[in-house]
């Protein structure tokens, strides 16, 4: 086949390697298989994986206004993001593939970090039109002075303030999935994030179904992450809400990650509810597909459960409870004195605020989301 036939313009290009209607099919670039690409669009999300997670909305509106474009997605966390084809490349932040990015222009290209590096690449790379974050350097109108960063218009400015001070943040009422949209100066309708989910572990893990006897399966995710301990709970809420739902006729399954996986060993034994073990994320996902509902406070868990469309009972106190777009899925559920520790990872109180998020609150949101 002479080179002058290929075409580069089409969806399935893969440069070094067979496209795949070429692998699975045997077709080449005359074929009925041929997308022209229409336009390159390029998402750079780096961390922290919730957030990759709930930026992934943008995908469903891109893919709505430009089914033929090519998007390239980089990031810290390639498992996560979806391998259905809505993401034609997904590259790891990394030297062998930011230097071809950077040699490449695109139609759009989006940066949505603040950190120093991912800003530094969309100040660096080539695109026709940038949203989100990026080097003041690369601001023209910039009046501030050099080497800091920037946002590439109003809406992802206003989100810069949000972050440098408390009280803006806590005036905000629009959720992330809203605000990553105005500042792409998109039309957020409800658009929903997407999960990378084998359904094969998913098949195996529909022995919970079996083991559940046909009640409702409640997923209690015990942890929260390192950075942020004031959003736990106390192990004696846990037994409690554990015995309740047993009580009531559901099934309750302790979940969690290895930081976890000792406490809830701990919470099966005293309470007889079900723990299977900690997994790889992708098997985490798995069991969480399986679940009828999902109660977690603000982390990883939070973004898994929304992305897999699960009911949510949601626990918060030190984040802007406006900021988490529950889909008409969820409750979230505060302590009742309030919290006077806004993003805080210590507790200012004698009395740890989530002391006062009472079980009984917590059971009555799940009843009302999963009779």
């Amino acid at each position: 086949m002479d080179i002058k036939s290929v075409k580069f313009d089409c969806r399935h290009f893969r440069s070094d390697i067979p496209c795949k209607p070429n692998k699975l099919r045997g077709k080449k670039c005359t074929c009925d298989e041929y997308i022209q690409v229409s336009h390159q669009i390029l998402i750079i999300k780096l961390g922290a994986l919730g957030d990759v997670i709930r930026s992934t909305a943008l995908l469903t509106k891109y893919r709505q206004l430009y089914p033929n474009a090519h998007i390239t997605w980089i990031t810290h966390s390639p498992d996560i993001l979806p391998h259905d084809g809505s993401i034609d490349l997904i590259g790891k932040f990394e030297y062998k593939t930011m230097l071809p990015i950077l040699n490449k222009e695109f139609d759009i290209a989006i940066n949505l970090d603040k950190d120093k590096e991912a800003c530094t690449v969309l100040a660096q790379v080539k695109a026709k039109k940038k949203y989100g974050y990026t080097w003041a350097d690369a601001r023209p109108d910039e009046p501030f002075g050099r080497g800091h960063i920037a946002g590439c218009n109003a809406a992802a400015d206003r989100k810069l303030v949000t972050g440098f001070f408390d009280d803006e943040s806590k005036a905000n009422t629009k959720s992330y999935p809203q605000e990553i949209f105005d500042i792409c100066e998109l039309d957020f309708q409800k658009e929903e994030p997407v999960l990378n989910v084998n359904s094969k572990l998913v098949d195996k893990w529909k022995s919970l179904k079996e083991k559940s006897g046909g009640k409702k399966i409640i997923g209690l995710n015990t942890g929260c992450g390192p950075r942020w301990a004031t959003r736990l709970w106390a192990n004696e809420n846990w037994h409690k809400l554990a015995f309740d739902l047993q009580k009531a006729g559901y099934y309750p399954v302790f979940l969690g990650g290895q930081d976890e996986d000792e406490k809830n060993k701990s919470f099966s034994q005293i309470t007889g509810a079900y723990y299977p073990g900690h997994y790889s994320l992708e098997e985490f996902i798995a069991i969480t597909a399986n679940c009828d509902l999902i109660v977690t406070a603000v982390s990883m868990m939070m973004h898994i459960a929304i992305g897999l469309k699960r009911p949510l009972v949601l626990f918060n106190n030190i984040f802007n409870k406006h900021e988490f777009e529950m889909y008409g899925r969820g409750i979230i559920v505060e302590p009742t004195t309030g919290c006077d520790d806004f993003y805080g990872n210590t507790c200012t109180r004698e009395r740890c605020c989530m002391n006062d998020l009472p079980v009984e609150m917590v059971f009555e949101a799940v009843k009302k989301l999963v009779p």
